[in-house]
């Protein structure tokens, strides 16, 4: 089996939209909340220099409407959360890990926001009524707030039923996969010659690690390489996502130019900072984290207990996607280049025998006596296979014998000839004459 070559290519980008989203949900639905007590105090006050626009009620009808309002509000705003509560219970039920990667959950907390916002609006109004006037463009607001409510909460109810499913699981974590293959494992890249690994040095000042411990979720290329290329120095990472990082690991090593000292002090720091640890893995730059979940919800999918090869095989459409974009991606060790071409960064990807094994092995172990997932799995390494590039297929050869065996394991000749069959939908049944 031929070794990974090495590659070079320049820095990729550090996704940190997604990050932000993290923050965001939250502040999004205290600035709602914030909003409606503003809005509540003032927008009765500013109507008397506003247009008469709005519903026509009564003192005592906008008064009766507010708290009808309020209080339906509060109370919606309480099912909604019950709601969220148990979807995330039957999402822990398949994978705990599964609550870290689904956004859809901070989402709605924006949603609880607004809805809570509407009844703060409502009540914070209604203090404003006097007998004398009633503020029809306040009260009105407070009506259209409601239908925007209902309008988003059914969105979002819709959206996390899908969630309740292994298979809207399977495809939440196939859509992650994809943006992170193709941002941490871009296409291209050019071989760096054949002396590339006897030039890079060996040794080096360390990176030491000097925060709370957590896990490797990525890191900042770009800023790294800007500083080592300031310094003209060069870093070896001897982490990579998803590794454990506790307070005084060493996350790599720095070798300064030929004849010059290597950075110290404050700029080891700052090359230390660009390798992000957090307490939760993420698989921003981590697709095999997402292979491991997608396995996850296959192998439990397959459990004696549950018995639902449907889901396994829904897990394995996603898997086969997510190793159809890693066949043709440069693997194994990277060289980062700076501006001016030269490397500065090394660091390593997973590599393909590896992935493959953590994408299949453990599925045909538990779903050997499946007759859908049998076939299925035929099918996806026909698939990858065709994708794949030919140092890269005997892995997926040795899948494919395995698969073999696994079919004439069953005992009856007629399940015997099923499961040598192939089934793209992986729905079981005879295969078509």
């Amino acid at each position: 089996m031929e070794a990974e070559p090495w590659h070079t290519r320049g820095p990729v980008a550090t996704a940190r939209l997604r990050r932000l989203m993290v923050f965001l949900s939250p502040a999004v639905a205290g600035a709602t909340m914030m909003a409606a007590v503003g809005l509540g105090l003032g927008l009765p006050h500013w109507e008397d220099s506003l247009p008469k626009v709005g519903l026509t009620y009564d003192p005592t009808t906008a008064a009766t409407t507010l708290a009808a309002i309020a209080g339906g509000m509060i109370t919606l705003s309480g099912f909604v959360i019950t709601a969220v509560t148990l979807v995330i219970q039957t999402v822990q039920s398949m994978s705990p890990r599964l609550i870290g990667v689904i956004g859809h959950f901070r989402r709605s907390l924006t949603v609880v926001g607004l809805v809570t916002g509407t009844a703060v609006y409502a009540l914070v109004v209604l203090a404003q009524i006097r007998p004398d006037e009633t503020p029809r463009l306040s009260v009105t607001l407070a009506v259209a707030l409601v239908v925007i409510d209902t309008a988003v909460l059914l969105r979002s109810l819709t959206g996390l039923r899908q969630f309740v499913t292994g298979g809207g699981l399977a495809r939440a974590v196939g859509e992650l996969m994809s943006a992170s293959i193709d941002a941490t494992l871009p296409l291209g890249g050019t071989a760096p010659g054949s002396d590339a690994p006897a030039n890079w040095p060996d040794g080096g000042v360390p990176l030491v690690r000097t925060g709370r411990p957590g896990i490797v979720q990525g890191v900042d290329e770009r800023r790294l390489v800007r500083i080592a290329a300031a310094e003209e120095a060069r870093v070896t990472l001897v982490v990579g996502p998803g590794d454990y990082a506790g307070a005084g690991s060493v996350l790599g090593y720095v070798h300064g130019p030929a004849g010059a000292p290597v950075p110290e002090g404050r700029r080891l720091r700052r090359m230390a900072s660009c390798v992000r640890v957090d307490p939760v893995r993420s698989l921003d730059q981590d697709p095999s984290y997402g292979l491991r979940l997608l396995v996850d919800i296959a192998i439990r999918a397959l459990s004696p207990a549950v018995n639902d090869p449907t889901t396994a095989v829904q897990a394995l459409d996603q898997i086969e996607e997510a190793l159809v974009r890693l066949a043709a991606r440069p693997l194994g060790v990277s060289l980062v280049t700076d501006d001016g071409g030269t490397p500065r960064l090394r660091r390593s990807a997973p590599v393909w025998p590896g992935l493959v094994s953590l994408a299949l092995d453990e599925i045909l172990h538990y779903g050997a006596s499946s007759l859908q997932v049998v076939r299925r799995l035929r099918v996806l390494l026909d698939v990858v296979a065709e994708a794949a590039p030919p140092h890269r297929r005997t892995p997926l050869v040795e899948r494919v014998a395995l698969v073999d065996r696994c079919a004439r394991a069953f005992r009856d000749p007629l399940l015997i000839a099923v499961a040598e069959g192939t089934d793209r939908q992986g729905l079981g049944g005879a295969p078509a004459s």
